[in-house]
């Protein structure tokens, strides 16, 4: 295989390798340095023996992001308050990369990213590579080293694990705008009743500042609880910085991207009645620095 070969077989799986990544670890940065090790591990090999390219680069970067995601882990032990994925929003004027094309592929709302931190990394990488790469249990089996059984019952696990105490995944964009647009305008008149009307009452609020901004250290658990710590925090606004409609993450948000104390992003997603189950807020102006590049 020619040099420019070997170049073009690879960047026809870049974008399916960063987005397997990315689910992987919830970091672009860190995704996109592990497809550039995989790369290496490509160019360094003896392509005439590797006979399916698309399955050993698969192989290879699974392997590289369960590495970084065990390091990860020990990292995000000592972060300050919860941690949530970094977003990614969509910005037309970057053109078509592989990270933004992997935005519309199924798998990526924050909500299954965030819910997926709860399994360990083989289990996180048997679910991506079966349900949602559509890799099938052979080839998984070669790439964790395992028996086909073993990997079914890794994806079993997982799958009960995700959905356990998780919000529903299967929403439209417009049921989550909808819910997000009278959440806000309720925030904005303050109104109470309204907030609580719309929440769950076993809602969840995770908001992630850490450390860097100011931000709850703990999830919010509760309708009542969250309509407190929400209005308190409206109230103290002076409602200079108004968010915009943008997409992260395949579903509509609302951000505030101004490089300014009141930076945020703001999603949510529906329990199982159809109100909000879950709001997503994250604060960390280095992820937001990220998601708005």
């Amino acid at each position: 295989m020619t040099q420019n070969g070997v170049l073009d077989v690879f960047e026809q799986e870049r974008s399916r390798l960063t987005a397997l990544a990315y689910r992987m670890l919830g970091e672009r940065a860190a995704a996109e340095d592990i497809v550039q090790d995989a790369w290496l591990k490509w160019h360094g090999a003896q392509h005439s023996e590797i006979e399916t390219p698309a399955a050993w680069l698969t192989t290879v970067t699974t392997r590289l992001a369960i590495d970084a995601l065990r390091s990860a882990r020990v990292r995000r032990e000592t972060y300050v308050g919860p941690w949530l994925p970094e977003a990614l929003v969509e910005n037309e004027a970057q053109g078509e990369t592989a990270l933004a094309a992997l935005e519309r592929r199924d798998g990526v709302n924050l909500a299954l990213l965030w819910a997926m931190e709860r399994l360990a990394p083989e289990e996180r990488a048997a679910y991506l590579l079966h349900d949602v790469f559509d890799t099938d249990y052979g080839d998984i089996a070669a790439t964790l080293d395992k028996t086909e059984d073993a990997c079914r019952q890794l994806v079993s696990r997982a799958r009960k694990r995700v959905q356990q105490d998780s919000p529903r995944f299967d929403v439209s964009p417009e049921e989550v705008s909808d819910l997000l647009e009278r959440f806000m305008t309720a925030t904005v008149s303050l109104d109470k009743s309204e907030i609580l009307s719309l929440l769950s009452p076993d809602a969840v609020a995770i908001s992630d500042g850490g450390g860097q901004a100011s931000a709850a250290l703990r999830a919010l658990i509760g309708a009542d609880e969250i309509a407190q710590v929400w209005l308190a925090v409206a109230a103290r606004r002076d409602g200079g910085d108004q968010p915009k409609w943008i997409v992260a993450n395949g579903l509509p948000a609302l951000a505030i991207l101004g490089q300014g104390e009141s930076d945020m992003i703001v999603t949510v997603m529906p329990g199982t009645d159809g109100r909000i189950g879950w709001i997503y807020i994250l604060r960390n102006p280095q992820k937001l620095a990220v998601a708005g590049a």
